[in-house]
């Protein structure tokens, strides 16, 4: 993976920004957005890509079938920077997402083979066997407890963000929005968090929440920058990543995805296939090595963090 890539991205800004990661929602500190700046942005040309060393006690746990073949077959849907998306020539995956599969292969002893993929075919595809593992911000949900098995490896934090001169202050609660314009993904969590906290506001006699839908990047930024919009509320990776690359708006307030429950991303594999716990393994030796934080210092993720990587924790309840 060429890292300098990251320094192209930068310079392209935000025409490479896809959709605000709806499929992860089927789910204050501002340090985000700064910890990112001189890594993704300053360093991110002359930085080697980061590699880890073999760990044997996680590759003993690993199938037979996986370890014979040598190859680690990892599926990711490029879309949203700095999680996964596309660098300048198109072809190349880059992001936190495929720098965790690289780690995670290494740590197993084995070749990484990274293959895009839409959002919609990844379970089919790990389901089918296609892909070995899915590294592509994956919540863990008890309905998808049925069909795959998790390793966790950072926490879903969504977070509220406004224009960088926005005298709106520090978002905590409910209260905190009532009567504000706020720009949120249509049928993701995000929503539903918007819509109970309105419920709540609603009922203490509180003005209610305005909230506005936008099919593309370009006219939610024109939203929020011209006024019509107060707020954005989405993945706070995507959002810390555009704050440090055009300095335009600023974080106001992080929240649990699963709101008022805690979410958790992870590794997913196919149920039962015997891949998790190698794969929770190999986490858990990045994360005691280093390399883990470095990937989410890199990428400005380092509020995500998890102290440790689990196989299949309580996941968001059923609807």
């Amino acid at each position: 993976m060429k890292n300098k890539a990251v320094a192209v991205f930068a310079v392209l800004g935000l025409a490479l920004l896809g959709p605000a990661l709806a499929g992860c929602a089927d789910p204050g500190s501002t340090g985000g957005a700064q910890d990112l700046a001189p890594t993704a942005v300053s360093e991110a040309s002359s930085a080697e890509p980061i590699r880890a060393k073999p760990n044997p006690e996680a590759a003993a746990l690993l199938p037979a079938a996986i370890k014979e073949r040598g190859t680690l077959v990892v599926g990711n849907s490029p879309g949203s920077a700095p999680l996964s998306f596309y660098a300048s020539d198109n072809t190349t995956i880059v992001g936190s997402d495929p720098a965790f599969a690289q780690l995670v292969a290494d740590a197993l002893g084995l070749k990484l083979e990274l293959q895009a993929t839409s959002w919609a075919d990844w379970p089919l595809g790990v389901s089918s066997g296609k892909y070995d593992l899915v590294i592509s911000n994956v919540t863990v949900t008890e309905e998808r407890k049925e069909r795959f098995d998790f390793s966790t490896y950072r926490n879903d934090t969504l977070g509220f963000y406004a224009k960088s001169d926005s005298k709106i202050g520090e978002i905590k609660e409910p209260a905190d929005i009532a009567g504000k314009k706020v720009i949120v993904g249509s049928g993701t969590n995000q929503e539903k968090i918007l819509l109970a906290w309105d419920a709540q506001n609603k009922a203490k006699g509180l003005a209610p929440v305005e909230l506005q839908y936008y099919d593309d990047v370009s006219a939610s930024d024109l939203a929020l920058q011209s006024g019509r919009a107060d707020l954005t509320f989405g993945p706070n990776a995507t959002g810390a990543y555009k704050a440090a690359i055009n300095g335009k708006t600023k974080l106001l307030g992080l929240v649990p995805g699963g709101w008022p429950l805690t979410a958790e991303i992870a590794a997913t594999s196919k149920k039962g296939a015997g891949l998790a716990d190698a794969v929770t393994a190999a986490f858990n030796g990045l994360i005691k090595s280093g390399e883990y934080q470095k990937v989410l210092d890199r990428w400005g993720l380092s509020s995500e963090a998890v102290t440790s990587s689990r196989t299949n924790p309580p996941g968001l309840p059923k609807s």
